[in-house]
Parts: structure tokens; sequence; C-alpha cells
């Protein structure tokens, strides 16, 4: 098994096309093994060389929306009232550190994503 560390593009995609090959191999098994190290050599280059910014704050709220089946009416009890929701969703109003920490308290929203810039201007 020969593995070497990801230090270009080339290689990068070299490791790529080889997890590709290697998808489906067995636990503990050589070509398994294989799989497992190229996986963190990947992860361990693309948070270097390909870091994903967290989300818009609103936008990671839609969706968290969405993923639990959320109601504009549910988040009244985090961010206030029915028009206070309204603003904020519609970027004309800023989250306060009160409504992150009830936000990622109840929807379990991660914090670096409601701390984040908005895309728009608010």
């Amino acid at each position: 098994m020969n593995i070497y560390p990801i230090k270009t593009e080339a290689d990068y995609d070299q490791a790529l096309a080889e997890v590709e090959l290697l998808w489906g191999a067995e636990e503990n098994t050589e070509k398994g093994d294989k799989l497992d190290i190229l996986l963190v050599l990947i992860e361990n280059y693309e948070k270097i060389h390909h870091p994903i910014d967290p989300p818009d704050p609103i936008e990671a709220i839609k969706f968290r929306m969405e993923q639990m089946g959320l109601s504009r009416k549910e988040l009244e009890k985090c961010l206030g009232s029915k028009s206070r929701v309204s603003e904020i969703l519609n970027y004309r109003r800023s989250l306060s550190i009160d409504m992150i920490r009830k936000l990622h308290a109840e929807f379990y929203i991660p914090l670096e994503s409601l701390i984040n810039k908005t895309e728009h201007s608010i």
C-alpha cells in the first residue's frame, strides 16, 4: 500500500480517483484501510485548501426550519413577535445575542452559523 501526503491539486485529484475505486471496500482489509487513510488525508487537505464558510445566519435558520418542519410561528419563542420573525427572515433586522443563544439552544443551530455576517446588509 503506497500512500503519500496530498500536497498539490494533482495529488488531491489522484487521491479522489483512488477513493472512487476503493469505495465500498470492506473494513479491516488492506483496501478498506487504504480507503480510511485516504479519506483522512483528503479531509485534511480540503480543510486547508478548500474551506467551507459557515452559511448565512438567516439561511441557516431557514434550513433548520425546513429540516425540522418548523413554521414561522414556532420561531416566535426565540425571536419575539410575528413581525419580528418576519423582519429577521427578510433581512430587515439583525439577530441579537439573546436570539442567537435561544436559536442555538432550542433548534441546535451552530453558533458559527448564527454569528456569521449575513449575505445582505442590514
